[in-house]
């Protein structure tokens, strides 16, 4: 199979249509909802009965919304609402002093000397992938499924010391799936301001999951804190966020809101990854040469030393260049507390502000090449001052996430020790298409050819 020339990339819908018709787009996927002139546009409105929507491509004013002004522009609960019964108050989705209480108790937990403890965790979770997926060499596998119990597992061991295997982590796991099916970000508050009071309509399997979901990691904190308590914690990211107090009120998260927070470590950190890896691995079967670098450089891949680290490069740029291509949330929204002035247009206080890493990351009035792969941009002069201006897969700014330099090496570790291994390559007639919901994934999953790399004997079904 010849690699297409590009990527696959979602098609964009055609001219103007009714809220109506956006709306079933929206829920059908959020990428083909959007026109085409957004990737050379420097900002766009858009107006609904209900509200008026910016979206702005423009570095400066990115640069302004998430840098220079943050507390001007908040979060908005548009998007949110949908999360709320699975994340309730979590750093997610908080603004103002909460947020930033919250992040003054987890922020230590992710600074560099604590990813350097976490690493032995990760290690053990790729390898344990590693081993799973030698079981399905010589097959054509749904690669999505593979990367999210990988992510999931290394959420599970770095955040509560336990493996996917464990009965509660298994559990946890098949439910978030089943909680992802339902679509829970597409709720009618995304579209209609409603008063809080309002019932938002959730179906009874999104509140149903979201509970249970909530209970098992309850249960989680409850015994980390008695563990906690008696001496025999073990010095993971659970245990240190817990103990870790509020350097300005000396208080620390209690379990409701200890929970908040493990429902969205597992969102962002298990959801994000998985979507990242499964992309790079498909670009990987796209672009055999790059693939075959990928491969070479893991041969450093010797033993669990966090030095290692810095040797993966190529993987780091590959990874890097997958994120820039299909980054996991393709959009954020913010709204602007007060009047703006954007580009000379005015923005009414309460409007919503999206900034949309797909459109910017794939921008042809910025970028060389937008929609190729090719990891090498970044030791161009383009690609330097691109991943400055106009790159943010992690967000930016003081909101910029929290676990972004987990994301750098657990992202090119995993792609580094299954491409060590195996050979993967594309399927005929299963080419994915990009759809987001929650994150960036294949309408269809995404379908890969296995190989062991080491024979290449395999036969293929």
């Amino acid at each position: 199979m010849n690699p297409p020339k590009v990527p696959p990339k979602p098609k964009a819908r055609g001219g103007k249509v009714s809220l109506r018709r956006y709306a079933q787009l929206f829920r059908q996927d959020i990428l083909s909802a959007q026109p085409a002139r957004l990737y050379r546009a420097w900002m766009a409105e858009f107006r609904t009965p209900f509200f008026r929507s910016f979206l702005i491509n423009q570095p400066d004013l990115v640069q302004t919304v998430l840098k220079s002004r943050p507390d001007d522009f908040p979060k908005s609960g548009r998007i949110s609402e949908g999360l709320r019964p699975l994340l309730g108050n979590s750093v997610f989705l908080t603004n103002g002093e909460t947020w930033k209480r919250q992040r003054r108790i987890i922020d230590p937990a992710f600074e560099g000397g604590r990813l350097r403890d976490t690493f032995g965790a990760m290690w053990a979770a790729t390898e344990a992938a590693v081993a799973r997926l030698a079981g399905q060499a010589g097959r054509v596998v749904e690669i999505e499924e593979v990367t999210s119990h990988a992510a999931a597992d290394v959420i599970f061991r770095t955040l509560f010391s336990i493996p996917i295997e464990h009965e509660v982590a298994a559990r946890v796991f098949s439910r978030f799936r089943e909680y992802q099916r339902e679509q829970p970000i597409l709720n009618i508050a995304a579209f209609i301001p409603l008063p809080r009071w309002f019932p938002r309509f959730f179906s009874r399997r999104t509140r149903e999951t979201a509970a249970e979901i909530r209970a098992l990691i309850k249960g989680l904190v409850v015994e980390r804190m008695a563990q906690i308590k008696g001496g025999t914690a073990p010095d993971d990211l659970a245990t240190k966020i817990m103990t870790t107090p509020d350097p300005q009120t000396g208080e620390t998260f209690e379990i409701d809101e200890m929970v908040d927070q493990v429902a969205i470590f597992f969102l962002a950190g298990h959801e994000t990854s998985a979507s990242a890896l499964a992309w790079a691995l498909y670009m990987m079967a796209l672009y055999p040469d790059w693939q075959d670098k990928v491969a070479q450089e893991a041969q450093v891949l010797e033993s669990c030393d966090f030095a290692v680290v810095s040797r993966l490069k190529v993987s780091r740029d590959v990874f890097r260049e997958t994120l820039r291509l299909y980054p996991p949330v393709p959009m954020m929204v913010r709204e602007a507390t007060c009047p703006e002035k954007f580009r000379d247009r005015i923005v009414p206080k309460g409007s919503q502000i999206v900034l949309s890493p797909w459109h910017l990351h794939r921008h042809e009035r910025l970028w060389d090449n937008p929609d190729g792969f090719d990891p090498a941009r970044w030791q161009t002069e383009n690609g330097k001052t691109c991943q400055r201006t106009a790159y943010i897969p992690f967000s930016a700014g003081s909101r910029v996430c929290t676990g972004a330099g987990f994301a750098m090496i657990e992202g090119p570790l995993i792609l580094s020790m299954i491409l060590q291994r195996f050979r993967v390559e594309p399927v005929t007639g299963r080419e994915p298409v990009p759809v987001a919901h929650l994150t960036v994934r294949s309408r269809d999953g995404i379908w890969l050819k296995i190989t062991n790399r080491q024979t290449g004997s395999a036969k293929l079904s």
